[in-house]
């Protein structure tokens, strides 16, 4: 097969085989398909779409791109994704809450896509973690700890992490099929036993309307199911940042506040919680959505799920008092600044995406697959829909390495924001619920 007429095909519309599938991704894997192929197979994609037998084919094939994990552990293999978003640093919480409650959560996060914050470069600002290690050590931590969140390595659908990075340069980000090939291509890669799906919909969500995401949770139930993972979808909000910090190590610093209770806020918790209580109920360690939740508040408010998160950072190399004092570990930028709105008032609405371009913009994102991230940038104390503004409340905070990037992003930011008087409230966390009976 010539990859240029493989990709013609998609071009013009035409449906392509499971095998033809197969053999193109190998040679994404291998280099016999190059860069510049991958991206206008994407693009084709794009526009064109994919039929849900090559959806799974593409699924399939990215999976046996590299090796497929088994496992013998005493609990259920668990794990939840998010499409992404701003502020969206949940993963870290919550798969140390799950293990907390009897849950072994392999986690194979990826980087930052676009405006959105990717786990594995918030996990890269610890010092001594190692996102990216051998199979085997993965293996160990997640049997020994509960949990074990990383990276990408090369052994794990190596494929799609070629095809993920492409997909992050060229525009072709928001494909459905795309998205979900890749999303449960590492999932299924990763041995799971139930897998919950965070689908964000909102201004700084990949899909920005209901009707879009709700497109992308049935595809993701649907493919997924069908490849026997059971699974299920929460469609989410992203119309402000679900985190008051977007950044990397900014966003670790939110999560040691957040799991030693130091700071606990409403949205984030709240979708925390109702992510982790679906895994319980997959993985059968709650019979109800209820008991699930107590067994989860109870976990975070207990202290284990601290614990757990702690002993995970020592296990792959990372410091041992990282949750009690993260500011002795992260890395800071030098300016620091709060950006105030121009005139007071109550926020209305914010242009998320906007503040995920502005962190990007600051280094803290890439617009090169080979890119260095800028750990230590970011913005903190983001003010939330119904907050009042003002001379003391700040829209933000900026963390910045110069002046004129900090000038750039308090410009940025104060376009983001619509201040009014009329009060305001934000959305509810919690949109809908997709199962495989949906």
């Amino acid at each position: 097969m010539l990859p240029q007429e493989f990709i013609r095909r998609k071009r013009d519309g035409g449906a392509l085989a499971a095998e033809e599938i197969q053999e193109f991704v190998e040679g994404i894997t291998t280099g016999r398909v190059s860069e510049g192929q991958a991206a206008s197979f994407a693009m084709a994609v794009f526009f064109r779409g994919l039929s849900v037998p090559e959806r799974v084919a593409l699924t399939r094939a990215m999976m046996s791109s590299g090796e497929v994990l088994k496992w013998d552990l005493p609990g259920p293999v668990l794990d939840k994704h998010s499409t992404g978003g701003v502020g969206d640093t949940v993963s870290l919480a919550l798969a140390p809450a799950v293990a907390a409650c009897g849950g072994y959560v392999p986690m194979i996060s990826g980087r930052g896509l676009g405006h959105t914050g990717g786990t594995l470069d918030k996990l890269d600002s610890i010092p001594g973690y190692v996102s990216q290690p051998d199979i085997e050590t993965f293996r160990r931590v997640t049997r020994e700890i509960g949990c074990a969140i990383i990276g990408q390595t090369a052994d794990l659908a190596p494929a799609d992490k070629r095809l993920y990075a492409i997909r992050d340069v060229t525009g072709t980000v928001e494909s459905v099929d795309l998205i979900t090939a890749s999303i449960l291509s590492k999932k299924l890669a990763a041995g799971l036993q139930g897998l919950v799906m965070d689908v964000k919909c909102g201004s700084g969500a990949f899909m920005d309307n209901a009707k879009d995401a709700r497109a992308l949770a049935e595809s993701l139930v649907l493919v997924a199911n069908g490849a026997g993972l059971p699974t299920s979808a929460l469609l989410t909000d992203m119309h402000e940042p679900l985190a008051s910090a977007a950044g990397n190590a900014v966003e670790v610093a939110y999560t040691a506040d957040y799991l030693t209770g130091r700071r606990r806020e409403k949205r984030f918790h709240e979708v925390t919680v109702e992510l982790c209580a679906e895994m319980l109920v997959l993985g059968k360690l709650a019979a109800t959505i209820d008991d699930a939740r107590a067994k989860i508040e109870h976990a975070i408010s207990s202290g284990k799920a601290a614990e757990i998160f702690q002993r995970m950072v020592v296990a792959l190399g990372g410091p041992s008092d990282l949750l009690d004092k993260p500011s002795a570990h992260l890395k800071a930028a030098p300016i620091v600044r709060a950006i105030h709105a121009e005139h007071a008032g109550i926020v209305q609405r914010v242009a998320t995406r906007d503040v995920g371009v502005a962190v990007v913009a600051l280094g803290g994102g890439r617009t090169r697959p080979q890119d260095a991230i800028d750990h230590a940038v970011g913005l903190t104390d983001l003010a939330g829909v119904g907050e009042r503004v003002d001379s003391q409340r700040p829209l933000g905070i900026v963390h910045a390495q110069t002046e004129s990037q900090a000038e750039a992003a308090a410009a940025q930011l104060r376009l983001a924001y619509t201040i009014g008087d009329a009060p305001a409230k934000s959305a509810p966390s919690i949109l809908e619920r997709v199962d495989a009976s949906a």
